[in-house]
């Protein structure tokens, strides 16, 4: 599987590190779609194959612990990476978390590994 083939839905409220992510990812060769919300996000999850979801935590519209917990329970086969400056510590997530402010070069290489292992499957 080509990057262009693995799709990456960019789930995040900051149009700068939406806009910016995207074209960072794009460069590599990964397909990229994005929405600034989970409800957009959702919209593009019904109309789309998603290998991997790289979501915000915190956001306005449909974030947090119910975005979390709706990708936990309905999307249980797409592999999600958690970006956050802010964490409750009292809401466990289940998946991995990089922390605000990133580096971008950091997150691609951890898609690739999540689509090298997707390969080997």
């Amino acid at each position: 599987m080509s990057n262009s083939e693995f799709t990456v839905l960019l789930v995040e409220d900051d149009d700068d590190i939406r806009l910016s992510l995207r074209d960072y990812l794009k460069a590599k060769g990964f397909s990229v779609l994005v929405s600034s919300d989970g409800v957009g996000a959702i919209k593009i999850l019904l109309d789309s194959k998603i290998d991997v979801i790289v979501s915000d935590y915190r956001m306005d519209i449909f974030g947090g612990d119910y975005w979390v917990r709706f990708l936990n329970t309905f999307c249980p086969d797409i592999d999600v990476i958690i970006t956050s400056g802010y964490l409750r510590p009292d809401f466990k997530v289940p998946y991995p978390v990089v922390y605000k402010p990133f580096d971008y070069a950091e997150l691609a290489a951890m898609i690739a590994d999540i689509r090298d292992k997707k390969q080997e499957r």
